[in-house]
């Protein structure tokens, strides 16, 4: 990170220490086209690699082999990307999904939406989504504490990364298709961050947006989430 030099202006504004939080760089608008500002952001981001396909195509000068990558990159607690690329070669390829999965990060929204629930914390969805891609239609729904991820292993995968602990889904569609399966997870996600709630909602079904590691309920939500925005 010593020899970054940013292009673009979110990108000097991370450097100069304008911008601390990937919270605030998204709240910007501006667009996200360096990796780099997601690394300083969000040092613990994980990544893993959801979909690897190998295309062979038969030419003149011979056969031909090409990667198609599929990852995905979270921090656990609020912040999920997802991105794909393709190349010649399987590591440069990974590399360049992770990279691209950076420029597409997203902040969601999670809660306590389950009515058997209740308990004020921040560990599953607010609402119901849905996520749509060709024919792969992802439904996802709030449910208790406890329950844990009771849903695909491409959902459970992407759900674990963005921080989300309990829910229930199903999907329909092909589903064997797994880029398709992906996007449309994503899709629903994605939901959770472009639907606007008021403060009565948000107070009632404990809605968080971004990073929180905090109690929702009473006086603990209170005096926390003074010491978080100080």
């Amino acid at each position: 990170m010593a020899d970054w030099i940013p292009k673009t202006k979110l990108g000097k504004m991370v450097l100069n220490g304008e911008i601390t939080t990937m919270s605030q760089a998204l709240a910007t608008k501006l667009p996200l086209r360096e990796p780099e500002i997601v690394d300083i952001l969000l040092p613990e981001l994980k990544d893993e690699v959801l979909d690897l396909n190998m295309v062979q195509r038969m030419t003149d000068s011979g056969r031909r082999v090409r990667f198609a990558v599929t990852c995905a990159v979270g921090n656990g607690d609020g912040f999920i990307g997802l991105g794909r690329a393709k190349g010649k070669e399987v590591g440069p390829t990974i590399r360049k999904a992770i990279d691209n999965a950076k420029l597409n990060m997203i902040e969601i929204k999670r809660g306590c939406g389950s009515w058997e629930c209740g308990c004020g914390t921040a560990h599953s969805l607010p609402m119901t989504v849905v996520g749509k891609c060709g024919s792969v239609e992802v439904t996802l729904r709030s449910a208790p504490r406890g329950v844990g991820l009771a849903v695909g292993d491409v959902p459970k995968s992407i759900l674990g990364l963005a921080g989300i602990k309990d829910s229930w889904g199903f999907a329909r569609g092909h589903t064997k298709t797994t880029v398709n399966y992906t996007l449309a997870t994503f899709d629903a996600l994605k939901r959770t961050a472009e639907i606007r709630i008021s403060e009565e909602q948000e107070k009632r079904l404990k809605i968080v947006s971004g990073p929180t590691q905090i109690n929702l309920t009473g006086s603990d939500f209170s005096e926390e989430a003074e010491e978080k925005e100080a």
